[in-house]
């Protein structure tokens, strides 16, 4: 599949990285074939079970309600703590409004390490049971955790493999990065997103796994398996370079095609990148945001029980309680609260073909809990159940738009879970969905069509591209080996 003659232009390493990176994502098998795979996840899902039952808050072991506050905090004072957020967005369809929100100061470490097998890079993955997740054990990077959870604040087991992140010297960065996580749930909260080759060999452990990107990205498929960690360090590989269209050259009308030259910096952009860095420096200099953290206990329209905290209209979410069990983690036993969403919500990316490229449409969105105020989004996010109780003027832009797509305009069509360590059941449908080339949306002024190097370039740096739409950026390279005409 390779056309060497392009392959020798890719030199500087930046472009050789790109390169495999690619040749990783159309490779279908590596060292384990995918029917293996699902035999072993099937196993690892069959011991790895966690026992997580709904306690009261009022129940939980080593977490209170501080007198001053009602805040939720850990008497270690470590963790993270479920606070009070005001916020004010002058001129918004809802200007104002306080609710609960997860203060976690902590940055933690996601982290995948990848190695070279047969010529192919493959990634190190763990089979990981969180207690939130739907169906229990997921697809995570090989490293996951807070800084709590490797200093041993818990008291728990040594985190494996932890050493290739903390001393990289030995290795090479392929990419490393703070990225924010869910800016209506997090106040602030950023991990760091990094991704390390090593040469020498590595001990295999229990739970473990070596996949090529393209059997990662045939899993993103299906529902629930790879976990959003796994996917937003994914989305941060250095998946562009020149002349990958080039040097992979598929079907020239095919999805695929359009995916990979959407992956190559010669095919150009709609937009060029200096017009996008000013468009998205213009929004965060334009809005006006206005949020101090509060006293959980004097949040408006939220009610606060021995049980729960749910807002008085039982939309949005829920902060509730769990007690787990798990004899595969660091610590068998614990408790805690998690945020619980109300209802399935929706991440998708709006895409077209620009000059047989292809650009996905991204919004320029105001979140409460972003460190830097704006951050680019996917076409819709939302939970469209929560607009029954909101003004009519809050309804996401384009959300008739997705939910009305035809099922032959339906590239990528999966349920994918949130973070499992701090929500409880969360789960989106991440779509991709292409509109004719000629499709140009009106009143979009917050919305720009981007090509996927554009992206990538973007996510080399912090607080550019939130984490759905990171989620999103790494099911379309899934595509890349997509055939299909149309």
């Amino acid at each position: 599949m390779l056309d060497t003659s392009a392959a020798v232009r890719l030199r500087r390493p930046d472009e050789r990285m790109a390169l495999r990176i690619t040749e990783s994502a159309l490779a279908a098998e590596g060292v384990m074939d995918l029917a293996a795979f699902h035999h072993w996840f099937a196993h690892r899902r069959s011991v790895d079970v966690a026992r997580v039952d709904r306690v009261d808050l009022d129940d939980l072991d080593r977490w209170g309600r501080d007198p001053d506050t009602g805040d939720l905090v850990h008497d270690s004072g470590r963790f993270f703590a479920v606070r009070g957020l005001s916020v004010e967005i002058p001129g918004a369809a809802v200007p104002s409004w306080a609710q609960p929100i997860i203060d976690q100061p902590e940055i933690g470490i996601l982290g995948i390490v990848v190695k070279e097998f047969d010529g192919v890079l493959h990634c190190l993955m763990q089979a990981k049971n969180e207690p939130g997740n739907f169906n229990g054990v997921q697809l995570s990077p090989t490293v996951q955790a807070t800084r709590s959870n490797y200093t041993k604040v818990h008291r728990g087991n040594a985190v494996p493999y932890l050493e290739y992140f903390q001393d990289t010297s030995r290795h090479r960065v392929v990419a490393d990065v703070l990225q924010s996580e869910q800016g209506a749930w997090f106040y602030r909260k950023r991990n760091r997103n990094i991704v390390v080759e090593v040469t020498e060999d590595i001990e295999l452990r229990d739970g473990f796994c070596w996949l090529t990107l393209g059997q990662l990205h045939r899993l993103l498929d299906g529902d629930d398996i790879v976990n959003m960690d796994s996917r937003t360090v994914l989305s941060c590989l250095p998946f562009s370079g020149a002349d990958l269209a080039a040097a992979f050259p598929l079907p020239g009308e095919s999805f695929g095609a359009a995916v990979i030259r959407s992956c190559s910096d010669e095919q150009g952009a709609l937009h060029t990148t200096d017009e996008i860095l000013s468009w998205i420096t213009e929004a965060k200099a334009r809005a006006l945001v206005r949020t101090r953290i509060v006293p959980l206990d004097r949040v408006g329209q939220w009610r606060s029980t021995p049980a729960e905290i749910v807002h008085e209209t039982g939309r949005f979410f829920r902060v509730i309680g769990i007690s787990v069990r798990a004899e595969h983690r660091e610590v068998a036993g614990w408790t805690q609260p998690v945020v619980e969403p109300v209802g399935v919500g929706i991440n998708a990316f709006l895409v077209k073909r620009i000059g047989g490229v292809l650009h996905a449409l991204v919004n320029a969105r105001i979140q409460p809990g972003y460190l830097d105020v704006v951050e680019l989004a996917p076409t819709v996010q939302a939970t469209p159940g929560n607009y029954t109780v909101l003004p009519d003027a809050a309804r996401p832009r384009f959300l008739g738009e997705v939910l009305a797509a035809a099922p032959d305009r339906i590239r990528f069509d999966s349920l994918l879970s949130e973070e499992g360590g701090r929500f409880h059941q969360a789960r989106n449908r991440y779509l991709v969905i292409e509109t004719d080339e000629d499709y140009e949306p009106e009143d979009a002024a917050d919305f720009r069509w981007l090509t996927l190097h554009q992206l990538v370039g973007l996510l080399r740096h912090s607080h550019y591209v939130n984490v759905e739409a990171r989620s999103l950026i790494a099911c379309a390279h899934s595509l890349v080996g997509a055939v299909r005409t149309g």
